[in-house]
């Protein structure tokens, strides 16, 4: 019998999710903002909804999906040329940071331990809004992009083993040093094994099956996900947290050339669970004792969006970066994490600290994810105003031209996208003509026997685009019978100013492409039957 109390709680929740993320849309503020005010408001504000163990389950799954889609951006290859900047400054952040933030808790009357949790939720930043908002601005492959990612991903390696050091104190009961020992070595030990296998699994096990599964996409969602879980159940037999097998999981699987695809197929899926853990996540919040909350929310305010950017901009200067680099950099990741209110929300079940703390966090993360996506938006103005006063002259940033470490891979090329016999062909002949050819298509198995450059991958994903140099291309070629992705392509190139040739099926949309002002348009039916009269003049049958 279906529960009416989790179902009431449920379409509640998504509801105020949407009218909040709509309004959050229209402001440009992050989602993760629309669903804390949404959770706010059904709880402490109207007490709504009441949070039982189904809506719990529904967010530890979000809380999965998350940690997958985040393993799922690990892609070696995409941070090696800042690999050194990123471990070394991600990893100088971090410490310094999380000494910071708990000496200033300490100074604001914190016990060890909540200031040990607050420290924690102060020293990473959010991936979910610096992926986001860089994307939007087509800011992935540049040099200050590269090493925020770079950096969120060291943090991101960080509260993996922070979170595996927690499970490592689940049924502590009394903090026995013996026990608590034992737990630990159990604990990363298990870790190891468990990466090892991931990324043995990644080189020998995993290719094959998955490529067979690549000839449908929605086969490979499905076996994505059953790897997922494969891995999550693999973590709790190594008495890990299920969050560690999906960040695993998610790592293994983006060293395959399909994680473009299954990102954009797990996003929405992720989407969904992950609004309803922040809805509820706001929901239990408690603004009782809001009055004393003031003071440590504006100190760690304050924190958070000047001191932390700095340590971030002082680690990345001393590698040789200018002032743009550097102070973009630290501005991307001026906000706590999301994953501040995961390390919280395994603190607050195991009753290390109480609803105060999570009020106290919440506080800071609305107003840092709110204040750090306008200043991720207008990011060069920002620059522009602080290099006029010279307000970073401190940090003794180098003046020199900036040294760019990140080779941009394709550029004054040909994109070529579907590789039917027509995609392919065009794709050959370019290549035999001496041009740079870059083929895309979802499927692998089509773009192997190529000699060009390939990229796997949906065209709708503007991710998949970047990666792919769109804006640095000379032509795009379309030979897709896809009608709405070839209008979706042809509207880019005309905001892009790109030469376009869009490959025309259905002759009854040809008046939806003319308005995207296509170079060139394809139309098989029409250029066929003028390459027949061409023969049959050639060979005398027609005057």
């Amino acid at each position: 019998m279906i529960d009416e109390t989790f179902i009431r709680s449920l379409g509640i929740i998504i509801i105020a999710a949407t009218v909040f993320a709509l309004v959050a849309r229209i402001i440009r503020m992050p989602a993760i903002v629309a669903y804390l005010a949404a959770g706010l408001f059904l709880g402490p504000l109207t007490q709504l909804i009441e949070i039982g163990n189904s809506i719990r389950n529904i967010t530890d799954l979000g809380i999965i999906f998350l940690l997958f889609l985040v393993g799922l951006e690990l892609r070696f290859e995409k941070i090696r040329e800042v690999g050194k900047v990123a471990l070394l400054a991600g990893t100088g952040q971090v410490l310094v940071t999380a000494m910071g933030g708990y000496g200033l808790a300490y100074l604001l009357g914190f016990g060890a331990i909540e200031c040990a949790f607050l420290a924690a939720a102060l020293t990473f930043s959010s991936t979910v809004i610096a992926v986001k908002l860089l994307g939007e601005k087509s800011e992935f492959n540049t040099v200050y992009g590269r090493i925020a990612i770079g950096i969120l991903l060291v943090q991101d390696l960080t509260v993996i083993i922070l979170l595996t050091f927690l499970n490592g104190l689940e049924g502590v009961e009394s903090i026995e040093t013996t026990t608590l020992i034992r737990n630990l070595i159990q604990a990363f030990g298990g870790m190891m094994l468990l990466l090892i296998l991931s990324l043995a699994a990644s080189k020998w096990i995993l290719p094959r099956p998955f490529a067979w599964a690549a000839q449908s996409q929605k086969m490979l969602f499905i076996w994505s996900l059953c790897w997922c879980f494969v891995m999550v159940q693999t973590a709790h037999l190594f008495h890990l947290s299920h969050e560690t097998g999906a960040f695993l999981a998610g790592m293994s699987l983006a060293q395959l050339p399909y994680n473009h695809e299954l990102t954009r197929r797990v996003n929405p899926l992720m989407n969904l669970f992950i609004a309803v853990f922040f809805v509820s996540l706001g929901a239990k919040m408690e603004f009782g004792e809001i009055r004393t909350l003031l003071l440590p929310s504006a100190v760690m305010i304050c924190f958070v969006m000047l001191i932390k950017p700095l340590i971030i901009m002082f680690f990345v200067s001393r590698f040789g970066y200018g002032e743009r680099t550097t102070f973009l950099a630290g501005l991307t990741l001026s906000q706590i994490s999301e994953f501040s209110f995961i390390v919280l929300g395994i603190g607050f079940s195991y009753e290390l600290i109480d609803h105060t703390i999570l009020s106290l966090v919440g506080i800071i993360g609305v107003i840092s994810f709110s204040t750090s996506a306008f200043g991720i938006i207008y990011n060069h103005r920002i620059f522009r105003f602080v290099q006029n006063g010279k307000w970073l002259s401190f940090l003794n940033i180098s003046k020199r031209e900036e040294k760019s470490c990140v080779t941009v891979p394709f550029s004054d090329h040909v994109v070529v996208v579907g590789m039917n016999t027509l995609g392919k062909e065009i794709a050959l002949r370019l290549h035999d003509k001496g041009e740079t050819v870059l083929a895309i298509d979802t499927d692998l198995r089509k773009l192997n026997t190529l000699p060009t450059a390939t990229i796997m991958g949906d065209v709708q994903s503007l991710a998949l685009l970047e990666e792919a140099g769109f804006r640095r291309a000379k032509l795009l070629v379309t030979a897709l019978q896809i009608e709405s992705v070839n209008e979706l392509l042809a509207y880019r190139c005309r905001c892009l100013g790109i030469p376009c040739a869009v490959n025309t099926v259905d002759l009854s949309v040809v008046d939806n492409l003319l308005l995207m002002d296509p170079t060139y348009l394809m139309i098989p039916k029409a250029d066929g039957i003028k390459f027949q009269n061409k023969k049959l003049k050639a060979m005398g049958f027609l005057d």
